[in-house]
């Protein structure tokens, strides 16, 4: 029976074994049949190869521009294709007047300049006749109307005619030169300019000759060395005598610059020397250029473009623009004013002073007279003292006459400040900023109510002073700070009496500008403590007093701090030419106006809830009527003084700047009132007072009749007048 079962599962695997064939690698099973597997429309090969299939198996070959890794040319699935660097291969497989550039898979040839592909064949690059593609197009004036085209090996070059140059770039349009600008007319009447128009005219003409030798040509580097070397000498000895000898001197200076700026080998030059500053701009090239142009150095800026300084003109390959900076000529030219006509201000005509120094631009384009578009120029204020005037600066320029003028040049307000002006001008020419200086007569009227005004203050606030010092009767918190606020109060008025004008020395003045600094905020440090007082006064029924320590740490103690704070952070601030006081324009005037600003809040706020306290204390059923009406009084007088003195100085705030003759009345005015305020409202208002002043008469006044008294006994009537008294002064002081 085991060898039955047996033949039986042999011979079923014999009937399997028909039904499904093992077709074997390279084929595969269709109905019942072996047939060929196509791998390469599986994609066995992978990326960048060539597949070939064959009967039961397949094959992969690299297409063109790419290698087998392993060097193989037919290959299955050992190793990829990769790409051929043609270029590194064949390192002349472009040609000579190609260059190659490698691609995947392949490589490019592009032919150099001045060479075009002849055929359709990579590197068949041949020769461009420039000249004469440029006769066939029209343009004729390829090398200038004088010049002559010479066509060479993959280039051409410009053949320039006697008196014409292309300053030795090749492809240039040659552009005629003017020699005769360095002939000097008659014959230059300032010593050592004859031999920069020598130097220039030397070097012009061997520009202009072409079977001229290396000999007297120089390269422009070296050249403008020589021309700035020149010009220190003329100026070294000190200011040229006369407008003509400035006028040559800035003219020869701007041709000789025509003539080195399209020889300097960069396209930018700088060159510094102790009497001169200058930076040059070039491009060259076919193409007209475009962009902007900013040329910079410590004292002036230039800003505009290539299309104002290349003009809209014929272009000759190259485009300038140069920035010269005269560091002490200013001092040649700061006359020849009579053109600045029309600047008067309330019919008062100006004097003039130069207020920077003088620069120059000069620019390829020769219509410098009418710019297409206006350029800006950038200079800086020289440090000029100038005392009881008013300034404003305005923009000129030389003219050819030999003066200062300003058609078509004028000042940008918005981007000009208290070091710079900004200079817009139509046209080219020698530049500065002027100062125009328009006289301030005294003021002897409010000069007298100054000095009458602070006096009277200045004596009230005496008399309040030594009222709170030696009058026992009202000693007491609000006295104390009464007393400190009146002493502030008036070294700040004898302060500002004596020494707010007194700009000179300047140490001096920054010290008497921190002292108005301090005392001033020390005013309302103690003016905030009364308004802290009161309400202490009014909210805490039992020690209500503030310990005198914190009062002079906080009225003493925070004026210094800022003034410190502020003198560190900003000491230049403190003092300006007309007055000892903080500085408008560099924000150190809010360290003053910040301060007042938060302690005028703040006592607002004190004073509104002491007078709602007030208003409730007022309806209770058992007010202390005496106390609260005292109480009422002192915040009325509080909010009285803090309104005069806030207001004081919100005309306080335009006191110090120009044409504010009325807002100086004003703050005279309630700066006087503020001493006077104080003796009325905390002296002579109050009863106490006031029976100490008649008290202290009555003892200088008495002597004459205690002779005939002496032997008088004492009348009782006075001495219970006097204890009665002192018994009201005694009450009202614990208030």
């Amino acid at each position: 029976m085991g060898s039955g079962k047996e033949l039986l599962i042999l011979g079923l695997l014999c009937m399997l074994g028909k039904c499904f064939p093992d077709c074997g690698k390279g084929y595969e099973t269709k109905r019942g049949e072996c047939v060929d597997r196509d791998e390469c429309a599986e994609g066995l090969c992978g990326d960048n190869t060539n597949c070939f299939n064959t009967i039961g198996s397949y094959y992969c070959q690299c297409p063109g521009g790419y290698k087998h890794t392993r060097g193989q040319v037919n290959f299955t699935l050992d190793g990829q294709c990769e790409d051929v660097n043609e270029c590194h291969d064949d390192s002349n497989i472009c040609g000579h007047n190609a260059s190659c550039t490698n691609r995947i898979g392949s490589y490019e040839c592009t032919c150099h300049f001045g060479y075009i592909n002849a055929t359709s064949s990579r590197g068949n690059c041949r020769d461009i006749d420039e000249c004469v593609e440029a006769e066939e197009i029209g343009k004729a004036e390829l090398c200038g109307k004088e010049g002559t085209c010479k066509n060479n090996d993959g280039s051409y070059w410009c053949k320039c005619p006697q008196g014409y140059t292309n300053y030795g770039i090749p492809r240039t349009p040659c552009s005629e030169l003017s020699c005769d600008n360095f002939n000097g007319g008659s014959g230059p009447t300032l010593g050592g300019l004859a031999d920069i128009m020598s130097l220039m005219r030397n070097s012009c003409l061997a520009l202009s000759n072409p079977r001229a030798t290396g000999e007297g040509k120089t390269d422009g580097e070296a050249l403008l060395e020589k021309l700035f070397t020149a010009t220190e000498a003329i100026l070294s000895p000190g200011h040229l005598d006369s407008s003509e000898d400035v006028s040559g001197l800035l003219g020869t200076v701007e041709n000789a610059i025509m003539l080195i700026g399209p020889q300097l080998k960069h396209n930018r030059t700088k060159i510094e020397t102790t009497e001169t500053d200058a930076e040059i701009a070039v491009q060259r090239g076919m193409t007209r250029p475009t962009g902007p142009i900013h040329l910079t150095n410590e004292n002036a800026t230039l800003d505009t473009d290539w299309t104002t300084a290349a003009g809209t003109g014929s272009y000759h390959g190259f485009a300038l623009a140069a920035l010269l900076s005269y560091k002490n000529l200013e001092i040649s030219v700061n006359r020849s004013f009579d053109k600045l006509a029309g600047h008067e201000k309330d019919g008062v005509k100006p004097s003039f002073q130069i207020s920077s120094i003088v620069v120059s631009v000069v620019v390829s384009n020769p219509s410098t007279q009418n710019l297409s578009s206006p350029v800006n120029i950038t200079l800086r204020h020289q440090q000029n003292t100038v005392k009881s005037a008013e300034v404003s600066y305005i923009c000129a320029y030389w003219d050819e006459t030999g003066a200062w003028s300003t058609d078509g040049c004028y000042k940008q307000p918005s981007n000009s400040n208290a070091t710079h002006t900004v200079c817009t001008c139509e046209h080219l020419s020698s530049f500065a900023v002027l100062m125009a200086l328009y006289p301030m007569e005294p003021n002897f009227r409010l000069q007298v109510v100054t000095v009458i005004g602070l006096t009277i203050s200045l004596l009230c606030l005496v008399l309040c002073i030594l009222t709170f010092k030696f009058c026992r009767s009202i000693q007491g918190t609000r006295t104390t700070i009464h007393l400190h606020l009146c002493i502030c109060l008036f070294m700040a008025d004898l302060i500002f009496l004596a020494g707010i004008s007194q700009t000179e020395p300047v140490g001096g003045c920054r010290f008497v500008a921190g002292l108005l600094h301090f005392f001033f905020l020390g005013v309302f440090t103690w003016m905030l403590l009364e308004g802290v007082q009161l309400y202490r006064m009014v909210v805490l029924v039992f020690n209500a007093n503030i310990r005198p320590l914190y009062l002079f740490l906080t009225g003493y103690g925070t004026p210094l701090v800022i003034v410190i704070i502020s003198a560190i952070i900003r000491p230049s601030g403190y003092g300006t030419d007309r007055h000892c006081w903080l500085s408008l324009k560099d924000g150190l005037i809010w360290s003053f106006f910040g301060p007042v600003c938060f302690i005028i809040i703040f006592n607002v706020i004190f004073f509104i809830i002491t007078v709602w306290k007030l208003a409730q204390k007022f309806t209770s059923l058992n007010p202390d009527l005496s106390k609260l009406h005292k109480i009422k009084a002192f915040t009325v007088t509080a909010i009285a003084q803090m309104c005069i003195l806030g207001l004081m100085w919100v005309f306080g705030a335009f006191l110090f700047q120009e044409g504010t003759t009325v807002v100086a009345y004003i703050f005279t005015i309630l700066n006087s009132l503020q001493g006077a305020l104080v003796f009325l409202m905390h002296c002579l208002l109050s009863k106490q007072v006031r029976e100490e002043y008649a008290h202290f008469l009555s003892c200088i006044c008495r002597p004459q009749k205690k002779r005939y008294s002496d032997f008088s006994s004492t009348n009782p009537s006075s001495s219970q007048t006097q204890g009665s008294r002192s018994g009201q002064h005694t009450g009202e002081s614990q208030i």
